[in-house]
């Protein structure tokens, strides 16, 4: 039987009390472009007071961390590269797991290209032993002829997220799950593997990034087949946030059910009470 859809803006079960660390995706939860969502960075600011952490965990492979890191710096607010966990990210540990040493044809922005050569992957264009799909926005035709063209002769083929769309401040642009379509139409192949939310492999390396245990984590998002379903199929708690792509109907009519639902993040931080609370505070007890 399907969970029942919660009440929005509600904390019925005091699921939040046994909360340690929020996974807060970007786009359409935490900001919209450059702009903060209403109430996103006093929430920010209530986690930390309530004696709790936060990292954001996004599916967004077109930046690396250190654009993250400058985007938030000129928003106005300052953390640094332990605080972003990318998809980009989660697709390197990945490689050096399962294809060490491999040569890697990778589709996408000079800064992902930067972050994988930094971490020691080699870069291989022509004569590569695996293919990697991320968002790139950079992409013009000579590269979707080359990605097709490894795609068609069977190489390893994988992809940093699935995402159609990523939003912005004024609507949707087109994300790598689009430039999953087009390869599929000429080399008749989707990727073997995809790394990001709502998959395992991107929660598990989330595990390796974070102190609290995956039952005292949450993970905050505005998609129910990525953030949400990244929460249900692995251990952690899922909180829907209304202010990006996912609506109530959308949530109704959905087999992927939150645990909670807040119109946004500013109403989530008004549950927020303190760690050691003896109402409503962080409880070390499993979920």
């Amino acid at each position: 039987m399907q969970p029942q859809l919660p009440t929005v803006n509600r904390d019925e079960n005091g699921i939040l009390r046994k909360v340690r660390c929020f996974a807060l995706d970007m786009d359409g939860t935490i900001y919209l472009g450059e702009r903060w969502i209403d109430g996103a960075t006093d929430f920010l600011h209530k986690i930390e007071e309530t004696g709790r952490d936060y990292v954001f965990l996004t599916n967004n492979s077109s930046k690396n961390a250190a654009v993250y890191v400058d985007k938030l710096h000129r928003m106005g607010l300052d953390v640094g590269e332990e605080k972003i966990v990318t998809s980009g990210q989660a697709t390197i540990y990945y490689l050096k797991k399962h294809f060490p040493g491999a040569k890697v044809f990778l589709l996408g922005n000079p800064m992902l290209r930067e972050e994988f050569t930094q971490a020691g992957i080699v870069l291989e264009d022509r004569h590569p032993d695996v293919v990697v799909t991320a968002f790139d926005t950079s992409l013009d035709y000579a590269k979707l002829c080359l990605v097709c063209d490894h795609v068609r002769a069977g190489l390893p083929y994988l992809a940093t997220h699935p995402d159609y769309n990523c939003p912005t401040e004024t609507g949707f642009i087109p994300d790598v799950g689009a430039i999953h379509a087009f390869i599929h139409a000429s080399a008749f192949r989707y990727p073997d593997r995809v790394i990001g939310k709502p998959n395992g492999d991107m929660i598990d390396y989330l595990c390796t990034r974070v102190s609290a245990e995956r039952e005292q984590i949450a993970m905050v998002g505005d998609r129910l087949y990525t953030d949400i379903a990244a929460g249900r199929n692995n251990g952690l708690k899922s909180i829907l946030v209304l202010s990006g792509e996912a609506s109530l109907e959308d949530a109704r009519a959905s087999d992927v059910k939150p645990h909670l639902i807040f119109d946004s993040v500013r109403e989530l931080a008004a549950l927020l009470a303190p760690c050691g609370e003896q109402a409503g505070g962080c409880d070390d007890a499993p979920f």
